[in-house]
């Protein structure tokens, strides 16, 4: 990891623990996010393990694998996979970034990110895409959500914790085309407004094969 993959990395190991009390359970109030999750495991290609890609504290794998899935989770910080394996012992955790994931080709047979990309500069957009295509196998879907827009937010602190974190948000038409120029076929693409208690932005939604 390089740059500001090294900083968000340890961001996210800093507040780990605030991260997993405020979210390991959101899940239980998004239920389009569950419906797209549910979709995705219809559509996954044979019976491959299913890739959470920036897992956070693996709560989205604990859906995935709640529900027959083989669920592995990459992240980032080293502080999160810590502690999802802690909370969700049915998921494979690994460390690792999402321009070098630890896996093999084809290994997966769907893949989400949910909120991941959004730690990417717009450089790396397209290489990000490319190597979740190296890692999925033919015909496999990828679901992915981020902030719609053209902002980038900074955070120097969270939780009262010092940290040096950028969230950069995308346009529809941009992730598209990124998605596109990897090699994917987009089946689907839908904006939402956000649930109460999230922070107020458009949340786009990518499903792709």
């Amino acid at each position: 990891m390089d740059g500001h993959h090294d900083e968000t990395g340890r961001g996210y190991d800093t507040v780990a623990a605030d991260y997993a009390a405020h979210f390991a359970h959101e899940l239980d109030h998004k239920p389009l996010d569950r419906a797209l999750l549910t979709a995705l495991l219809d559509e996954a290609a044979g019976d491959l393990p299913v890739a959470d890609l920036g897992c956070g504290p693996g709560h989205v794998g604990a859906f995935l694998a709640r529900r027959g899935a083989r669920a592995v989770g990459i992240d980032l910080s080293a502080g999160m996979v810590a502690i999802g394996r802690k909370l969700f012992p049915e998921v494979e955790f690994r460390r690792g970034d999402l321009l070098r994931l630890p896996a093999g080709d084809g290994e997966f047979g769907a893949a989400v990110a949910f909120y991941s990309i959004i730690h990417l500069a717009p450089g790396e957009l397209g290489a990000a895409f490319t190597e979740m295509h190296r890692v999925l196998s033919p015909r496999a879907p990828l679901l992915v959500s981020f902030h719609v827009g053209s902002e980038v937010r900074h955070l120097s602190e969270w939780w009262g914790k010092e940290v040096d974190i950028d969230f950069r948000f995308f346009e529809m038409d941009e992730v598209v085309a990124a998605t596109r120029s990897a090699g994917f076929t987009v089946s689907a693409r839908l904006l939402r407004v956000a649930y109460p208690g999230e922070v107020e932005t458009t949340r786009g939604y990518l499903l792709a094969r």
